[in-house]
């Protein structure tokens, strides 16, 4: 029976102009074939499911517009279909069904995301209604994604062309800036060349702003999504840190890493994750102090992988913690402030870390020290029980 109304749903939407899916879940059949022949007779495409699994299924096969849910159905309740639905598919139509017409039951649906709600016993008129108000509902919410999609497609292009346009004569600047360096202009004063040198510098951080800039606005978390493999994180972590010893070195800073033999990988972009690192090593080493310490420890706790960076140096002021990953938000925000940035770096983590379905938190003592916290799902997970961490000593 499922193959041949699969079939037929696959057909009439080959063959019915602008068919919109509606998909019916109830144990019911007298009421399923009854709510498809109205609703077909309409113009509608439609799939029926007489339990909560198969609607399950189905929805994530044919991806309907609308689907109908009977609350009080054996297996899997409707109850539970509308939880699931929420947490997979947020945009579709809604609508329970149910002969338990209590006004509690539907405050509780709606809360459960159902957007209305029809008792039983119904007419066909009352359904065709119902149903339209809400194809009405998921046609406004298609026309506002196609225009968000549009809208980011514009922003997108036009964040490239701007920064391409303001890229290229500073390249251009630098590049005629070290050829009179190099002497090959004529002779320059040893004065006039310290002045063009710092110049040059500040070109360069324009450059690197731009940079950052540009990979932030343009980054597309689906498509880096598309091309996640199984990532290792403690060889990851300990290829960081070796790239960062020079830096350590210089602040005299130690360098640790803690980590399981058994860590399991975790599903991503190594190059992303490694960058995601490789600005909190950078961070915690830049505002340290002489002979201080930096702490990598990975772990595995519930259905989570933590990365945690932890320093014992300056530490963040608390009324700034909330804004430190903010776009070009900097605690020391001076423009002669003695450690330079553009306030990009944790922007740019914290967008990384979500692509990953991971979070990312900082706790900070002022003199004491801060710690970075990523929690990152176990592969196949999509729901992982957030826990607490371990704090710098």
């Amino acid at each position: 029976m499922y193959e041949k109304r699969e079939w037929l749903w696959r057909s009439k939407r080959r063959t019915v102009s602008q068919g919109e899916c509606i998909l019916i879940i109830d144990d019911e059949q007298v009421l399923l074939e009854g709510c498809r022949q109205v609703l077909e007779e309409k113009g509608y495409v439609t799939a029926t499911a007489d339990n909560g699994e198969r609607g399950l299924q189905l929805i994530r096969e044919l991806n309907p517009d609308l689907v109908l849910v009977d609350l009080k159905m054996p297996g899997k309740s409707g109850m539970e279909v509308l939880q699931e639905i929420e947490s997979t598919h947020p945009n579709l139509v809604k609508i329970v069904i149910t002969g338990y017409s209590t006004v509690s039951l539907a405050v509780e649906a709606m809360k459960k995301g159902a957007d209305d709600f029809i008792p039983k016993p119904f007419t066909d008129d009352e359904l065709s209604m119902t149903v339209e108000k809400g194809l009405k509902k998921r046609r406004l919410i298609l026309e506002r994604e196609a225009l968000m999609k549009e809208q980011e497609l514009i922003r997108r292009n036009m964040i490239s062309l701007v920064s391409h346009e303001m890229r290229a004569p500073l390249a251009a600047t630098i590049q005629y800036l070290e050829v009179i360096l190099g002497g090959m202009a004529g002779d320059v004063s040893q004065e006039a060349k310290e002045m063009i040198e710092r110049c040059v510098v500040r070109l360069r951080e324009m450059l690197e702003l731009f940079g950052r800039w540009l990979k932030l606005a343009t980054y597309d978390p689906q498509k880096s999504a598309e091309r996640f493999t199984a990532v290792p994180l403690t060889d990851m972590a300990a290829k960081v840190l070796e790239m960062r010893k020079p830096d350590a070195q210089e602040m005299k800073v130690h360098l640790s890493l803690e980590a399981p033999q058994d860590l399991p990988p975790v599903m991503g972009s190594r190059g992303a994750l490694e960058e995601v690192l490789d600005n909190l090593v950078a961070n915690a080493i830049k505002y340290n102090r002489q002979g201080g310490w930096v702490k990598v420890r990975l772990l595995e706790r519930n259905q989570e992988i933590l990365v945690e960076v932890a320093d014992n140096g300056i530490g963040i002021p608390p009324e700034h913690l909330p804004r430190i990953f903010d776009e070009f938000y900097r605690v020391d925000g001076r423009r002669n402030a003695p450690i330079k940035g553009a306030g990009l770096g944790l922007a740019i983590v914290k967008k990384l870390v979500e692509t990953h379905g991971g979070t990312i938190a900082a706790e900070s003592r002022v003199g004491e020290g801060s710690l970075f916290r990523i929690s990152l799902p176990k592969p196949q997970q999509t729901k992982a029980e957030r826990t607490g961490g371990w704090k710098p000593v």
